[in-house]
């Protein structure tokens, strides 16, 4: 029986056009960006002139550039966000990520548009019944919660028939996606509203109802990173068609490095959706890049999915501290260390960290006058050479050409059948045929700066007589023309109209996020009592749950039986009431 043949999407993070262009480069099939306003990361923003250069380098490669739209809008900014839309159709953008039901209301209205609408993960896409229920307003695609394991991701493909997207590596929001309060509550930044300022990085105390410490000034909240390269294959065959790498705030090297470990590990399990093959020069490791220790979540089996001892980079352990002094250690096992290179260690359980200045055989110096205590274990966060290395990539990208000579006319056609010919002006015989033909294919073979590599070239006439420099202008003539026929062939896809369904609950609260008219309207429409506006339209949060999870503390501290109430207390001496919701393994956390 033949082998089923998958073609699946590697969606990459950019936070500007440098490091979108790296992220093609790369090997993404898709891109996604933020514009100027109205995204979930607010200092990841991009003008349209930006994002239309990086679409028009996308669509040469038929990559595709999704922008995100995925913060909830006040009345007044919702109609500049369906402006911005247009705009974004316009410069022939793929694909709008959003998570605001007013936007779903205009375009239901017919106000937006036909540009595909993607569902944002801070719609709260858990369930199954949710997922078809965005499919059934008319979704083109819908992108999971993280906390679904390998099964849950089964089911909801098996049974819907919209696109689906899931994460597979980068920073975890603790929080379910849509749901976390937190840090509205705290400082008035809205994690909707992309002003989210990470209070799940900083300390806790967990205490009991007695008031006995579990843990003391702990990153009890802050999970480690999310990388999934372990279950590609499972989650390809249940029907994922996109894989997205989350970090529209990360640098370019961590783009660069990311991207290219996921395009070899996807190309193992799955075809490409796009065109061109990746020319390496690094071998990508995802270990080199930022960090906090890796885990695969909920796929398959709970584990430990925190770091309570530090939200930052660890690195790779590269030994134990055998002999110090100021500035300097002697580790208990030789390894090669350069210049520049970062280490760190814990020091009094805080993670502290400095520079290698010069390695003299088994002495290690440093840029600081530090004495670090025999045993320490020491680790390397930042690999200077391997970053160097990064930065200095030149990674290319290159689309398949063929080149034909027949009769007086010059042809090429590229992997997409995309075709173009020039018709050769010379009729001079040549005086040495085979001396001609010998040069011909030596200068069309030579695609240089080009987006092509010319990988085969059929020549069934003689060649007539032309200098170097007219062979070298024909093929440049050729492959520019091949290019603006890529371009001009490429097809986008159109989101067919949406349409109001009956909605999972008749009563609809805070958790909606319904922050404006039309999104209260949408609600109406499908059949909703709309009984509260959303959590940053008030300043009340009592009895509000300021964060679900699935990241319980219970089952960390393994007090699963336990009958004992816990709290939360933060470095300002703020508590929290911890709720357990035992029956689907989520804690709660809402006001003391």
């Amino acid at each position: 029986m033949k082998e089923k043949i998958f073609k699946t999407e590697l969606l990459a993070p950019a936070k500007d056009l440098e490091t979108g262009i790296a992220a093609i480069n790369s090997g993404a099939d898709a891109v996604y960006i933020g514009a100027d306003s109205f995204g979930a990361r607010k200092n990841a923003g991009n003008n349209t002139e930006d994002i239309k250069k990086l679409v028009e380098y996308a669509h040469l490669y038929n990559v595709k550039i999704h922008v995100t739209v995925n913060t909830i809008l006040k009345d007044d900014e919702i109609y500049k966000a369906k402006e911005l839309i247009s705009q974004l159709y316009d410069i022939e953008v793929d694909a709008i990520i959003v998570q605001d039901m007013g936007l779903i209301n205009l375009a239901i209205k017919g106000e937006l548009p036909p540009i595909p609408l993607h569902a944002s993960t801070q719609c709260n896409n858990r369930t199954y019944e949710k997922v078809k229920f965005l499919e059934d307003l008319g979704f083109s695609r819908v992108i999971l919660a993280r906390e679904l394991s390998l099964d849950k991701i089964k089911e909801i493909c098996k049974n819907t028939d919209t696109e689906i997207e899931t994460f597979i590596h980068g920073a975890l929001c603790v929080s379910y996606s849509g749901q976390c309060y937190l840090s509205y509550s705290i400082g008035g930044r809205s994690a909707n509203r992309g002003e989210c300022a990470q209070p799940c990085r900083k300390k806790y105390t967990l205490t009991d109802d007695k008031g006995n410490i579990i843990a003391k000034d702990k990153y009890l909240l802050s999970l480690k990173d999310f990388n999934a390269s372990k279950h590609l294959k499972n989650l390809v065959e249940s029907g994922v068609k996109s894989f997205k790498i989350e970090g529209r705030l990360k640098d370019i090297n961590y783009v660069r490095n990311v991207v290219a470990y996921y395009r070899k590990e996807l190309d193992k399990v799955s075809e490409k959706t796009s065109s061109g093959k990746v020319l390496f020069d690094f071998e990508p490791d995802v270990n080199k890049s930022f960090n906090r220790g890796f885990t695969d979540y909920f796929l398959k089996e709970r584990k430990k999915i925190s770091n309570i001892e530090t939200p930052k980079m660890q690195g790779e352990y590269i030994g134990k501290v055998l002999k110090s002094s100021d500035g300097w250690f002697i580790l208990d096992k030789k390894i090669k260390l350069n210049n520049q290179d970062g280490i760190c260690y814990f020091e009094n359980n805080e993670l502290k960290g400095c520079l290698v200045n010069k390695v003299d055989n088994l002495k290690i110096f440093l840029n600081k006058k530090v004495k670090i205590k025999p045993n320490t274990e020491i680790f390397r966060n930042y690999d200077f050479e391997y970053d160097k290395k990064l930065t200095n990539s030149k990674v290319t990208r290159k689309i398949s050409v063929n080149i034909e000579y027949n009769n007086g006319l010059l042809i090429a056609a590229d992997e997409n059948n995309n075709q173009t010919s020039i018709k050769i002006k010379s009729t001079e015989k040549s005086n040495n045929p085979e001396k001609m033909k010998e040069t011909f294919l030596k200068q069309m073979s030579k695609a240089g700066e080009s987006i092509f590599y010319v990988e085969n070239i059929k020549i069934t006439d003689l060649i007539p007589f032309m200098p170097i420099s007219e062979i070298n202008e024909y093929r440049r003539k050729l492959l520019e023309d091949l290019k603006n026929i890529r371009l001009k062939n490429y097809k986008r896809e159109i989101q067919k109209p949406l349409k109001y369904k009956e909605y999972l609950k008749k009563d609809v609260d805070y958790h909606e996020n319904i922050h404006n008219k039309e999104a209260e309207e949408f609600y109406k429409n499908c059949g909703c009592n709309v009984t509260e506006k959303s959590v940053e339209s008030q300043n009340n949060f009592k009895e509000k749950e300021l964060m679900r999870t699935k990241h319980c503390l219970k089952y960390a501290f393994d007090m699963c039986k336990s009958p004992k109430k816990l709290y939360l207390t933060d470095e300002k001496g703020k508590k929290y009431n911890l709720i357990f919701d035992c029956k689907n393994c989520e804690m709660v956390i809402k006001e003391a």
